[in-house]
């Protein structure tokens, strides 16, 4: 009728996020539905989560992959595109995931100096869309560090979108990241290296990690340590910021390994303690906060986390604290389809807020 407003449709997506982080125990894959209401909210129901735990081949690959030379990292990329499509065309077809409208992969990070204009994520190859025969959105850094921005973090986007209750997010993956998302616009960044060291530390012993931050737990602090690592001037640094792998090796695994004399849980304890002050200063009282990655499940460090804060840290269901960052993946990926905003310029420093991706067809 003339003169009626015309209702707005729900937007509908069914697609698969894929997220390597730089903790190197495997891909993180969520299917979901995402919806945006008549109200501009977005939605999402997990169809599938798994993780593909990485082959020790690969694992002792990726690890050494910063390390490379030019043309052995474009070799690098090409191997690990096969493998990456091989795996996901194999998930596909085993939970019959045929009617996905997009892959939205973020890639594995190999190097990362903002500074320098450098960020590298491998698995972000045309030929990974034409072994899938379905669309797929990746390479979401490079563009923005293009633009002068950190190219990090940007899952803060999800967050703010999908998480809305919350003052804000806390990552605790490879490296601990937050988001501040009841603020406008929304302030985001990498506080300090978590699972990298903690599971640097654990291999030394021959664990995979430590689990629920049992050998942390039975350690002591190591007073000299705990003072260089909380001296770093990073952590005085205003945001936007970022840390990559090269910058841990060379500010904390060379510290902690000057104490190979003391024992490993003493390490790990001070380590602890040292990430939970970091954290703990980012957040005031009466700050809701919700948890996820791999350290949520680390119940000393939460403990200890709550000597150094007072704000409230809600831990969620298993299958948002292990795949959350996977699904904003999926979310970042529907939204560059959309050519919609998916990177705020407040967060990674980047002259504008911008749509980062590609989009790959078969």
């Amino acid at each position: 009728m003339i003169g009626q407003k015309k209702r707005k449709k729900t937007v509908q997506f069914h697609v698969l996020g894929v997220m390597s982080g730089t903790s190197l125990d495997g891909l993180d894959l969520a299917s979901a539905q995402f919806r945006k209401d008549k109200k501009g909210q977005w939605h999402f129901d997990f169809t599938l989560t798994e993780t593909i735990p990485y082959p020790k081949a690969w694992q002792r690959r990726l690890a050494k992959a910063h390390t490379l030379h030019k043309k052995e990292l474009e070799k690098l990329d090409f191997e690990y595109t096969k493998w990456l499509s091989k795996t996901l065309y194999q998930t596909i077809k085993k939970y019959d995931l045929e009617d996905l409208k997009a892959i939205c992969s973020h890639g594995h990070t190999v190097l990362h100096q903002p500074e320098k204009g450098i960020t590298l994520q491998i698995g972000n190859l045309p030929l990974i869309s034409n072994n899938l025969h379905c669309p797929v959105v990746c390479d979401f850094r490079t563009q923005d560090v293009a633009l002068g921005g950190q190219g990090a973090p940007l899952v803060p986007v999800g967050d703010h979108l999908l998480f809305p209750k919350y003052t804000g997010c806390l990552n605790l993956g490879g490296i601990a990241n937050l988001s501040k998302i009841s603020i406008n616009p929304p302030k985001a960044y990498d506080v300090c290296a978590f699972n990298q060291v903690f599971n640097y530390l654990s291999n030394k012993l021959g664990l995979t990690f430590d689990e629920s931050g049992h050998l942390a737990s039975k350690g002591k602090i190591i007073e000299p340590l705990l003072e260089q690592l909380n001296a770093l001037s990073y952590y005085s640094l205003s945001g936007p910021k970022s840390l990559g792998r090269e910058w841990v090796e060379e500010n904390i695994i060379s510290k902690v390994n000057k104490y190979e004399d003391s024992l490993i849980q003493d390490v790990m304890h001070t380590y602890a303690h040292h990430c939970a002050l970091q954290i703990g200063n980012q957040w005031n009282k009466g700050d809701l906060v919700l948890v996820t990655g791999g350290g949520a499940h680390n119940h000393y460090f939460m403990e200890t986390l709550t000597r150094y804060s007072e704000a409230q840290f809600e831990i969620p269901e298993h299958t948002l604290v292990n795949f959350k960052e996977a699904l904003i993946f999926g979310l970042l990926g529907v939204l560059k389809l959309l050519e919609e905003v998916n990177c705020y310029a407040a967060v990674t420093g980047a002259k504008k807020d911008h749509v980062a991706g590609n989009i790959f067809f078969p």
